[in-house]
């Protein structure tokens, strides 16, 4: 694979930032968009821009097509049995908290548990957290290892429990920890729960088969796949989405309206209230299809090299100075690099880095629970992606050469809250 060729498909990388060439290591947060994306977008202004569904008439029926192929493209990205199990929400959260909503309605009545962990975004904790408050809902969290791998052991007590669901994270944002989806949803369906899998940081790097996985629910959003923002997927099983009511109310889902009476139309419109996310549908099968054509085993290799050279540099480099989180690079370790610089705070290191045109993340990163587990305030984040290389990586250890030089001699302590 040609790698300059794919970055040179991302035009916002020929930027410069204080004076230098842009190194976009944020991806984890958000991807940027390659030009079949953006142009796909565009498309659909320029050409068919039109409410789907409802229109008897030709341009409202082309953007009808367009919306329903991006769907039948994205059951077919995650080999889903058929497309009527793909809703479109406006990403991971609202899917989670359309999922919650839906299954407290009908699942999860008062005194009901649900098992989360505590690598989890807060996406995956404060809709269930809600509930808690609302309907005496009992939230239990598994615990990781010392290598930041999901404790199994922990996970089968609380599945003793009989918990009503369980939600669970693909892949850590913060520790690029992979969990074994296959082997925990037989250990959820065992103990007779749902299983839901919050796959927002997986579908940017591995083939996410739905089926092969076994769970019942899983979400994602676009964005981090190289997709527009404000769309995302909730994919369920049919069986499932036929028996849930729905989270919302309003046009597009509804079959008839009376005083008296409502009548919802089947899945997935039931889940899909108001007028869509036409155009971020189209532009999300445009980035399914590119990714599908790098080819998966290809972006996984790639990014597996970065992820080793930032693993090798900090040992390397920074022996004693520099801590890094998460398992060690190999299959079950994607290439989220958190880290922490001794005596320096996270949001300085960034500050620091990004004035040599370095863009990385710092700070909890939606994952309060795990920085408790981790005992720290706030991490240091680097997630290179497609489009990055090990000269980025390069970059960035130079990058962090001056944070050291900047704050050397000061006493070294624990990173506070900033």
């Amino acid at each position: 694979m040609d790698w300059a060729r794919v970055r040179a498909d991302f035009p916002i990388l020929e930027r410069t930032v204080h004076g230098k060439p842009l190194v976009y290591l944020d991806s984890a947060a958000t991807s940027q968009k390659p030009r079949p994306v953006v142009r796909a977008v565009c498309d659909y202004y320029e050409r068919l821009n039109a409410n789907v569904h409802r229109g008897a008439y030709q341009l409202s029926e082309e953007a009808t097509e367009a919306y329903e192929g991006a769907r039948t493209r994205m059951a077919r990205f995650l080999h889903a049995s058929d497309p009527s199990e793909v809703v479109f929400v406006r990403g991971a959260t609202e899917a989670i908290n359309v999922v919650a909503t839906s299954l407290s309605r009908e699942r999860l009545k008062s005194g009901g548990r649900v098992v989360t962990t505590v690598m989890e975004h807060h996406s995956n904790i404060v809709p269930w957290q809600l509930l808690r408050a609302d309907r005496g809902l009992a939230v239990d969290f598994v615990d990781i290892d010392e290598d930041g791998r999901l404790d199994l052991a922990d996970l089968d007590r609380k599945l003793a429990r009989r918990p009503d669901l369980v939600t669970v994270t693909y892949v850590s944002n913060v520790l690029g920890t992979v969990n074994p989806i296959r082997s925990i949803a037989e250990k959820v369906h065992a103990a007779g729960s749902l299983l839901l899998v919050d796959a927002a940081q997986a579908v940017p790097h591995r083939r996410v088969d739905v089926q092969a996985l076994g769970a019942d629910l899983l979400v994602f959003s676009g964005h981090k796949m190289l997709g527009p923002t404000g769309i995302g997927v909730l994919w369920a099983r049919r069986s499932l989405l036929d028996t849930l009511p729905p989270a919302l109310g309003g046009g597009e889902m509804i079959r008839e309206v009376h005083q008296d009476r409502v009548a919802f139309r089947d899945p997935p419109a039931k889940f899909e209230a108001g007028t869509p996310n036409i155009a971020g549908a189209i532009g999300l099968a445009a980035a399914a299809d590119y990714l599908d054509a790098l080819g998966w085993e290809a972006i996984a290799e790639h990014e597996q090299r970065m992820l080793t050279r930032a693993v090798r540099r900090a040992q390397e480099d920074f022996p004693g100075r520099l801590t890094t989180y998460g398992p060690p690079p190999g299959s079950d370790r994607e290439a989220v690099f958190a880290f922490a610089v001794d005596g320096v705070h996270a949001h300085d290191v960034a500050s620091i880095v990004d004035a040599q045109g370095v863009a990385i993340r710092s700070g909890q990163h939606c994952a309060g629970p795990l920085m408790d587990r981790l005992k720290v305030s706030a991490l240091s984040r680097a997630s290179p992606y497609i489009y990055n290389s090990e000269a980025d990586i390069d970059r960035l250890f130079d990058a962090l050469g001056e944070v050291v030089r900047i704050f050397a001699g000061h006493e070294r302590r624990a990173p506070v809250a900033g």
